[in-house]
This record gives structure tokens, C-alpha cells and sequence, in this order.
């Protein structure tokens, strides 16, 4: 593997004092990897996500991004230092009053101020290309748009100040299999096209995940129970490893 994008060293966190949320958790997301989390619901995924965002503070332990300790930035620095991350949202989470070519302007106008007003749609509007979107649909609003052409939006708008590691929350949740096919092969296509990015995806479908990523991570009460390939995953003698990729695979 080579050098890791992320690193958890024996991280914990406690909101209460009590009762630990993430419990020792050790977890190295490898460059240029796609790297998908799994697990069952209540078990750290998207607590760990917003340690690595900066979002949370964990309790103990370290948390190395791209190779800088985040807990010790301050609110500004950390605000600057997120520029290098994207993040496809599940709900997509676009701005309801802002057109298509709106949404992905808007972290370029704040992150970007050298740009004129030119760059900023030329930027915006290549980044739409990239994901697939025609032109037409630019100037609609997210409720003109089907909710695959929103997927496609919101990826665009995480792609848009060039990440260098780009998170996927659920991406594909309450989706048709259709839909989720589609933005399965959306996120495959632009990690290729995205040149050395770490991709990173917080995922209940194992289908997915097993299908689409380089290495998997499963967690289990606070801590990472396996890390490996996908291959890893079905030859594992893991009990609680096997019945959660039985079941998962299963019912798809």
C-alpha cells in the first residue's frame, strides 16, 4: 500500500463522558485508494467521517490528513485546509434557491476569490462536463431536476476546487437500483478521471462498496473490526464479518 491520505492512531471520543463513541480506533486510508467504510448502523461511520473533517475533536488519539495533525489547527486554519476535500453529501444538499450552475459556483466565489466572474462559470461549468450534465439543465433549479441530475450536481460541486481526497456520505441511499448504479459508476469514473484524488465512501451497500473499492473498512462499536480488500472480506474467518456480508450481498 502506498502512503496513507488518512490515518487514525487509537482514536477515541465521548460526548458524555461515559460511554465511548469511537473506542481505539486504528485506521490507515491508503493515496490514490478508493476506500469504502462499512458497518451496521450506531457502529462510528459518520462519527469518524466528521473527525476527519475537522468537525468533531476527538476525545484522545491522533488524526492525520494528508499528512497534518488537524486536531491542532484553529477554526480558520481548519476552514482553509477543508479547500483540499470535496464532499458528496447524501441528500445531495444543494442550495434550493441556486440554479445547477449556481450550486457549483458558489465554493469557487468563496475559495477562490482571484477568479473573475468568467472563471468561476468556466471552472463551474467544465466541472458539470466532467460529471455528465448538459448545458441545458444549467440554469434550472435543483426541484426542475430529476434526483440522479442532483447526484450529478452535488458531485460536481465537491469536485470543483480540485480535492485531493473527496468523501461520498451514503451517496446512494433511498436511491432505485437504477440510480444507485448509476452513481456507483460516477464515482468510479471520476476517481479515474480525478488524478491521484483518495476517495472515501461511507456505505450500506456492500455491493457497492465490494464492487467499487480498493480497500474496505468495517467498523464495529467504535473500532475498525477489518481493513483489507474486498477479497479480504470473503475470506475472512470473522464470524460477525461473515453474517453482515451474507446478509448484505444477499438481499441484492
Amino acid at each position: 500500500m502506498s502512503e496513507a491520505a488518512i490515518r487514525l492512531v487509537d482514536v477515541k471520543k465521548t460526548f458524555d463522558g461515559k460511554e465511548f463513541v469511537v473506542n481505539g480506533m486504528n485506521l490507515e486510508i491508503p493515496k490514490g485508494s478508493v476506500t469504502a467504510i462499512i458497518g451496521f448502523s450506531g457502529t462510528g461511520k459518520s462519527v469518524m467521517l466528521k473527525h476527519i473533517l475537522g468537525l468533531y475533536r476527538p476525545t484522545s488519539g491522533l488524526i492525520e490528513v494528508l499528512g497534518q495533525d488537524i486536531s491542532l489547527l484553529s477554526k480558520d486554519e481548519l476552514t482553509i485546509f477543508r479547500r483540499r476535500f470535496g464532499v458528496l453529501f447524501q441528500g445531495s444538499a444543494l442550495f434550493d434557491d441556486m440554479t445547477v450552475l449556481e450550486n457549483v459556483c458558489f465554493p469557487l466565489t468563496e475559495h477562490r476569490p482571484e477568479y473573475s466572474e468568467e472563471k468561476v462559470i468556466e471552472v463551474a461549468s467544465k466541472k458539470l462536463h466532467q460529471v455528465g450534465l448538459d448545458p441545458k439543465h444549467f440554469s434550472k433549479l435543483p426541484s426542475q431536476i430529476s434526483g440522479g441530475m442532483q447526484k450529478r450536481t452535488g458531485l460536481a460541486r465537491a469536485l470543483a476546487l480540485d480535492p485531493e481526497i473527496l468523501f461520498y456520505d451514503e451517496p446512494t441511499t433511498g436511491l432505485d437500483p437504477i440510480l444507485t448504479e448509476m452513481v456507483d459508476n460516477l464515482i468510479l469514473e471520476t476517481h479515474r478521471q480525478s488524478n491521484g484524488c483518495t476517495s472515501v465512501m461511507v456505505s450500506h451497500d456492500l455491493e457497492a462498496a465490494f464492487r467499487i473499492a480498493d480497500y474496505v473498512a468495517m467498523l464495529n462499536a467504535g473500532q475498525v473490526l477489518l481493513f483489507g480488500t474486498p477479497q479480504d472480506f470473503f475470506k475472512t474467518e470473522i464470524e460477525l464479518v461473515k453474517r453482515f456480508v451474507a446478509k448484505g450481498m444477499k438481499h441484492r
